[in-house]
């Protein structure tokens, strides 16, 4: 199928480029069927479990494999206050680091370390479990404080009563939510826990295959995520619609920026070839807040729509993640730059379950390359 090429005695196979349609592992945890426009968490419909389900209940079926109440529910509240050390280092580090994603890496690794959670390759597989359970619940406390930081706020603790969404936007925002509020993030974080062997997923599983700590697995994922190729920008979506203002103005608006050669932000995935189901999940849940905004969205949508089919008329375009996620956290009042980070509040929970599992597989992940350059020379007598 591949070329193939000699490395130490071995015949290697030429993955394509990017690696792309390239099954490299097994996993239980989910997939995605593109031109279907389906994926799912383990045996589970995703964007169902979106719409019915809490994010504690996906982080359970994900870590532990079944939903509750078959199983106990991982409580994340207590998990969500951090040490004091780390609160001192993510208010030093929001002085020079602007960069929320810079300094998510920054604390996870100091909370790793302070707290002893050493290498995977050491740790019981409750010890493992805990590991992933600490370090993605302290996530949304780490961004909050952060960015109130930053821009002169006070930071404002966890509260382990409430859940995990609604506690990240008090965080974030200094204000309660109302439940609809909570409800539509609450949706935006279940879409969006796991989605295939992704950039940030692989690189997760690569260096837990290594036997290193959980906190180093999950840091190595966010430095993937911050790659604008991988992790995008839903608040590039806003603004775009905000550039556009009028509906009418959507169609010329799209023409000319194509013309141009630009990215339309919310528009095209590499997978999907039917719609993402998960934009379907987040219209539905910024619909169920409505208001002018939405409305405006829905129409922009459909006339930047129109003029990509006329544009590819042989091309599948969809609307993406990006853009209606975009609209459900301005409605929920997260800052912008909270838009990107918040994707993170969520994809922790399906990165540390993809560590769980690569460590139960055992096997450092070794690729081989295929060297192209010009004919080494071999020192006298080394064949021999």
């Amino acid at each position: 199928m591949y070329n193939t090429a000699d490395e130490i005695g071995d015949i290697v196979e030429i993955a394509p480029p990017g690696l792309k349609g390239l099954a490299v592992a097994d996993t239980l945890l989910g997939g995605v069927r593109g031109a279907e426009g389906f994926f799912h968490y383990r045996q589970h419909d995703a964007a169902e479990l979106a719409r019915s389900r809490t994010l504690q209940e996906v982080w359970t079926l994900q870590i532990d494999g079944v939903l509750p109440p078959d199983t106990p529910e991982v409580a994340p509240g207590p998990m969500r206050i951090i040490p004091p050390q780390v609160e001192v280092l993510i208010d030093r580090a929001a002085e020079v680091v602007s960069d929320p994603l810079a300094a998510l890496r920054i604390a996870l690794l100091a909370l790793g370390d302070l707290e002893g959670r050493g290498p995977s390759l050491d740790r019981s597989p409750t010890e493992l479990r805990d590991d992933s359970i600490r370090l993605a619940a302290a996530v949304p406390t780490i961004l909050a404080r952060h960015h109130r930081r930053r821009v002169g706020l006070e930071p404002i603790s966890p509260d382990p009563e409430l859940g995990h969404s609604a506690d990240y936007v008090r965080m974030a925002t200094g204000a309660t939510p109302t439940d609809l509020a909570a409800s539509a993030v609450e949706r935006y974080l279940v879409a969006t826990v796991d989605h295939g062997f992704n950039a940030s997923t692989f690189t997760a599983r690569v260096v837990a295959s290594t036997g290193a700590d959980m906190a180093g697995s999950l840091v190595a994922a966010i430095g993937a995520l911050s790659g604008p190729l991988h992790g995008g920008a839903p608040s590039r979506c806003m603004e775009m619609i905000d550039e556009i203002g009028s509906p009418d103005r959507a169609a010329e608006w799209t023409r000319h920026h194509i013309d141009l050669g630009d990215k339309i932000m919310g528009f095209g995935h590499a997978v999907y070839r039917a719609q993402d189901p998960r934009g379907v999940v987040l219209r539905e849940a910024a619909e169920s807040m409505g208001g002018e905004l939405v409305e405006r969205a829905a129409q922009i949508e459909d006339a930047i729509l129109g003029v990509l089919a006329e544009w590819k008329p042989d091309a599948r375009i969809v609307t993406n993640v990006e853009y209606w996620a975009s609209v459900v956290l301005e409605l929920v009042g997260l800052p912008r730059a909270m838009f990107s980070p918040t994707f993170s509040v969520s994809r922790s929970i399906g990165w540390s379950a993809h560590v769980i599992e690569q460590v139960g597989v055992g096997k450092i992940v070794r690729p081989s390359a295929r060297y192209v350059g010009p004919t080494p020379v071999v020192a006298q007598g080394r064949l021999s």
